[in-house]
């Protein structure tokens, strides 16, 4: 199981990214997808999730409005839109997966993507 990030880059506050989360190997449709990110100083969080079957997502309650996850299973991806983006979104993205299900914890994840680096600054 292989996963990459990308998307990242400079943006002002206010402004949007869309992460993208690609898979290599193996089909994403049987796996559930979770975006976590750390920033420097701090410890990995997890930020939200998808599952595999029923497509449930949940959002950590500070992007709750400001961020869309979506997955694209003809592509072969998964995606974290993200808007009204603020100085303290800046952070390594990492996409991860830990089974079938919508996991938010960095611990129940077995499988980790290279990161992709946010940076929100005027």
């Amino acid at each position: 199981v292989q996963l990459q990030a990308s998307g990242g880059g400079l943006v002002q506050p206010g402004g949007s990214l869309r992460l993208s989360c690609a898979a290599s190997g193996f089909t994403l449709d049987y796996y559930g997808i979770g975006w976590f990110r750390q920033a420097p100083g701090k410890e990995r969080e997890g930020v939200s999730c998808i599952s595999s079957t029923t497509g449930s997502v949940y959002y950590i309650n500070s992007v709750k409005g400001r961020f869309t996850i979506s997955r694209d299973n003809a592509k072969n991806m998964v995606y974290l839109q993200m808007n009204l983006l603020r100085p303290e979104d800046t952070a390594v993205y990492y996409c991860a997966t830990g089974g079938r299900l919508c996991r938010i914890k960095a611990d129940a994840m077995n499988s980790w993507g290279k990161g992709t680096l946010v940076t929100v600054s005027s």
